[in-house]
């Protein structure tokens, strides 16, 4: 069984269905997914929990390639509340569901090797070659940052993909200690440098297991489609197209890569126009 971490609220439950399509056409081993989300539409209207047919509807789509494949909600709310509550990272560079992977050591039942994916990924290779990377001297397994490693510091990794020894993680407390930061002290990268900074012992993997600019490159197990500097139309710029904007993605960024995937996604969107909105 291949354990897996998505968070993120309802607007983004065509992210959870694009990915868990392309990882679930790729990847025989069964596959088990939490996604972390919450309710805090007191910051934004749409800042909502994904909905429990959201859920059921992922489950549905997944076990029609695997019977023991699996989708379980976990609400944080009340613990977002605790932990994090108009606190100084709370309006950071990204949403505050960035920062619902840094309770996975809380979560009752959460399994000891867990790998977070951020929901505008799509898998390009059976994801078991990255889940079965061996981090058990490690707290965690990531790739280095494509900006980062070279402006702020070499070994800086993009926390968009970790492998997490959560057994290790609890031993250490990087979570914990994460979170300290998160309260106390106000950051541009806000859960990225929490988790970079509390680090005991990270394990720096190949680009190709989560690829942060070309999107056909031979080997790659996971794309990340991340906000990106643009250099045309000048003067440069950042563009932040996800795979679900398939049009953009088409149009800006001429990825066709994942056609397949998209074109099964945008016929069950047609299909079950009521699920989306």
């Amino acid at each position: 069984m291949i354990n897996i971490l998505f968070s993120g609220n309802s607007k983004v439950f065509d992210g959870a269905l694009t990915e868990l399509i392309s990882i679930t056409n790729r990847t025989k081993e069964p596959i088990n997914c939490y996604i972390f989300t919450m309710d805090v539409s007191r910051i934004k209207p749409d800042y909502t929990s994904m909905r429990d047919d959201q859920i059921d509807f992922l489950n549905k789509v997944v076990k029609e390639k695997n019977k023991d494949n699996k989708v379980t909600k976990v609400d944080v709310t009340e613990l977002y509340e605790k932990e994090f509550g108009r606190c100084k990272n709370e309006n950071a560079y990204c949403t505050p569901y960035t920062l619902l992977r840094l309770f996975a050591d809380m979560i009752p039942g959460i399994p000891d090797k867990l790998l977070y994916l951020d929901i505008d990924m799509m898998a390009d290779d059976d994801i078991s070659k990255l889940f079965n990377i061996d981090v058990e001297d490690y707290e965690y397994a990531a790739v280095k940052e494509k900006y980062g490693c070279w402006l702020i510091r070499p070994d800086y990794i993009n926390a968009g993909m970790l492998l997490l020894n959560m057994k290790k993680i609890k031993e250490t407390g990087l979570l914990a200690k994460a979170r300290d930061r998160i309260r106390n002290k106000k950051m541009l990268f806000a859960d990225q440098s929490a988790i970079f900074y509390s680090t005991t012992k990270k394990k720096i993997i190949p680009r190709r297991f989560n690829e942060q600019s070309k999107f056909d490159r031979k080997g790659t197990v996971i794309c990340h489609f991340c906000k990106r500097l643009m250099f045309r139309p000048f003067p440069p710029h950042t563009e932040n197209y996800k795979q679900w904007h398939v049009d953009d993605i088409h149009r800006e960024l001429k990825c066709y890569h994942f056609d397949e995937d998209l074109n099964e996604y945008l016929k069950i969107k047609r299909e079950h126009e009521e699920i989306f909105k």
